[in-house]
C-alpha cells in the first residue's frame, strides 16, 4: 500500500510540473489517503502483535 501511495505522489509531482493541476491535486489527495490507511494498518498490526505476545522479528 505504501508503494501505491508513493506512485500516486510521483504522478502528482509530474502532473504538477507539466501543468495539469486537476490531475495533480487528485493524485496527491489519493496518495495522502493511501498513506494514512497504511499508517492505520501498521499501528493496528503492531498493537495486535503486542497483545498476542509476539515481538517483532529481527
Amino acid at each position: 500500500m505504501l508503494y501505491w501511495a508513493i506512485v500516486c505522489l510521483v504522478i502528482a509531482i509530474i502532473a504538477g510540473i507539466l501543468g495539469f493541476g486537476g490531475i495533480a491535486g487528485t493524485a496527491a489527495g489519493f496518495a495522502k489517503i493511501l498513506f494514512f490507511i497504511f499508517l492505520v494498518l501498521l499501528v493496528v498490526s503492531l498493537v495486535i502483535n503486542v497483545l498476542r505476545g509476539k515481538g517483532p522479528k529481527v
